[in-house]
């Protein structure tokens, strides 16, 4: 995004509030109350040119004319009359790297969640919901995460997580093959985790209602979908238990209702 782009050219963070949380844009909310006061209130127009005309006539006004109170009476532009007159070079958004250097884009694989959104380095960021258990793929160019679907961007978001940590950008590693031994099949819950021996381990969002394995192996628990290894537990549960869990391969039957 143009935008994204030259914040990051000169030197600029773009941060982002919070949806619905008012209180986070105080000042911006402030300027809507006074201009739905003093102007869209006390006026009519007939056309949207004729609107859009006047309203950037008031906010001249507003910004170099009108006293405000926060200032000491006195208008916006006055505030900017005390500032340095160092010279100051704006730069556009074309992202430019030095003279024959090639930054490589990083890329890595995610699992499109419930809500529609991604994870990266512990930051959420939306794609939507139409891709809600999809694979996408997220590239990080610059100061910019794009995120693609099927070779296609969907969704471009200006990277929340520090420079330094790149170093961390890499993909998870491939899904391992899981150790032979004896499994049981457990379902997986509307929290994405399975019951084995009367605790949850985490299997994901996007495996929820699918049949799952579960695999003892030394101290560490396997949790398997199809066959391929999705995740491996430090096993939390009480040991003595296993051997009646494991005498369960499909879980525990359901109760049926007595009349």
């Amino acid at each position: 995004m143009l935008f994204d782009r030259i914040c990051l050219n000169n030197g600029i963070k773009h941060r982002l509030t919070r949806p619905y949380s008012p209180t986070t844009t105080g000042k911006v909310e402030r300027l809507h109350r006074t201009m739905r006061r003093e102007f869209f209130e006390l006026n009519t127009f007939d056309t949207i040119e004729a609107t859009q005309i006047a309203l950037d006539n008031w906010v001249r006004d507003y910004n170099t004319q009108r006293p405000h109170q926060s200032l000491g009476d006195v208008a916006p532009s006055k505030r900017f009359e005390l500032r340095r007159r160092d010279a100051l070079e704006v730069i556009d958004g074309e992202v430019t790297t030095k003279q024959h250097e090639v930054v490589a884009a990083k890329c890595l694989r995610r699992v499109v969640d419930e809500k529609g959104r991604v994870s990266v380095l512990r930051f959420r960021y939306h794609v939507g919901k139409a891709f809600v258990g999809e694979t996408v793929e997220v590239a990080s160019e610059g100061g910019l995460l794009n995120v693609a679907h099927n070779g296609v961007v969907i969704a471009t978001h200006a990277k929340r997580h520090l420079p330094e940590a790149d170093e961390a950008f890499t993909d998870r590693p491939p899904a391992a093959r899981p150790t032979k031994g004896d499994e049981v099949l457990r379902s997986v819950d509307n929290q994405g985790a399975v019951s084995f021996a009367g605790v949850a381990y985490r299997a994901g969002n996007p495996y929820r209602g699918m049949i799952a394995g579960v695999r003892i192996v030394g101290d560490t628990v396997q949790v398997t979908i199809d066959g391929k290894l999705i995740r491996t537990h430090k096993a939390r549960h009480d040991r003595s238990k296993e051997f009646g869990a494991l005498a369960m391969p499909n879980g525990k039957p359901r109760r049926k209702d007595v009349a």
